[in-house]
């Protein structure tokens, strides 16, 4: 279904030239190019449904409510992949309707299963820290083992790993300084004593500048996602672990510090994330695991099995 255009508007603005203006407007608030191109997939999308030469001003929650639908019945989206597409088009709407151009509604995202988020197992890990010989294997297979340490250690997204200088780590500090966020705002995160012994043996095997990449290519140049995420494919398939996204070591670390009973607060400022919502849902995610030992650790069961427990008669 598509929606009918009314007669125009002189004042009126409309999609197509709106989002110009919008566009101007969050390159003055110095979005990031991936923030933009996020936008403008959303608008395309929406335009599908909705022509770019409609205006502005008719386009109401009803609109939005069938756009849903549309979404639904042509697209063939999960409620994530709807829920996605809905904020996107949330922020250019809202900035419309701050500009008096969309009349004001809430606009809200769809009721959706959370799935447990996947991670790796401790068996996989095992495989895949295994240390190569530094003296046999190629740079790459030595590289990527450092770089899935790291991954392990951390919880960096892969735009911050592949942006990393060998300045940026202080040794002496114990401390990783993340310049390239996807947030952009600096970070300085701790570095553990074994990542520290890690990074200290690539570096001087690695060599190079203050201000050359860490993890690089054979050529010393900077690693691009694609060009790393096919090199751990390729790594992780060559030591038996069919799991092969550099996304889901991130995954691993928040579930792993949360079972080992870590601060949740820490956990958001390590992540990077801006608020607790995804924190929490990580907690959620993983509710089946935190029950694992649960009776062995809880404090009252611990009282009870030390025959200290006080029944009323």
């Amino acid at each position: 279904m598509r929606i009918k255009l009314t007669a125009p508007n002189s004042k009126a603005k409309t999609i197509s030239e709106g989002f110009k203006e919008f566009n101007r407007y969050c390159r003055v608030k110095n979005l990031s190019e991936k923030t933009l191109d996020f936008y403008e997939e959303c608008l395309a999308r929406f335009c599908k449904f909705y022509p770019e030469e409609g205006l502005l001003s008719d386009i109401t929650q009803q609109t939005v409510e069938e756009y849903i639908l549309f979404l639904k019945t042509n697209t063939g989206f999960n409620s994530v992949s709807i829920n996605s597409s809905l904020r996107g088009l949330r922020a250019i709407l809202y900035y419309f309707m701050k500009t008096e151009h969309v009349p004001e509604f809430k606009i809200q995202l769809v009721k959706s299963e959370k799935n447990v988020k996947e991670t790796y197992t401790e068996a996989e890990l095992r495989l895949l820290l295994k240390k190569p010989d530094i003296k046999h294997c190629i740079f790459t297979e030595y590289r990527d083992w450092v770089i899935i340490n790291y991954l392990l250690s951390t919880g960096n997204r892969l735009n911050t790993v592949i942006n990393l200088r060998i300045g940026n780590i202080d040794f002496e500090n114990s401390v990783i300084m993340l310049e390239k966020t996807k947030n952009r705002k600096q970070q300085v995160v701790p570095l553990s004593k074994t990542l520290n012994k890690v990074l200290a043996e690539y570096v001087q095997y690695r060599k190079g500048e203050l201000t050359d990449y860490l993890f690089c290519s054979i050529y010393g140049e900077k690693l691009t996602p694609n060009a790393l995420g096919h090199s751990i494919r390729k790594y992780n398939i060559k030591r038996g672990v069919g799991k092969t996204s550099i996304h889901l070591f991130r995954h691993t670390f928040a579930k792993n510090w949360i079972l080992a009973g870590g601060d949740i607060f820490r956990l958001q400022k390590l992540l990077g994330h801006s608020s607790m919502d995804i924190v929490r849902e990580y907690v959620n995610m993983f509710s089946d695991d935190l029950q694992k030992d649960f009776d062995r650790f809880n404090p009252l069961e611990q009282i009870a099995c030390n025959g200290s427990y006080i029944t009323m008669r």
